[in-house]
């Protein structure tokens, strides 16, 4: 019993990205971090938006998949670790085959 636990928690583990990993590379021209910010809220409500995140409502995602280049690496985001906004988009890109993990802060 005590392995399943462990597995479980590895693998939830493995679907999040550091914030620092991502901030510091976003920058750069060679970045392979796309931030998708996944929160469903106008615009004017999301004043906090991470500095080139681009904004792709989760209720939205699967309708621009197409709009979204596999070679990148995915990083979405929503209003905080507890709600399933981003877990939700998370599944939708990794069950469309890219490359995808959750912000930590």
């Amino acid at each position: 019993m005590q392995t399943k636990k462990i597995e479980l928690l590895q693998t939830y583990l493995s679907l999040y990205i550091n914030h620092f990993t991502v901030l510091e590379s976003i920058g750069k021209e060679d970045s392979p971090y796309v931030i998708l910010d996944v929160r469903n809220a106008q615009a004017q409500v999301k004043q906090d938006q991470i500095k080139g995140a681009i904004a792709m409502p989760a209720k939205e995602l699967g309708n621009h998949l197409d709009e979204l280049n596999k070679s990148k690496t995915y990083v979405v985001y929503d209003w905080t670790a507890g709600t399933t906004l981003g877990k939700t988009a998370l599944l939708i890109l990794l069950s469309e085959g890219f490359e995808a993990y959750e912000l930590t802060i």
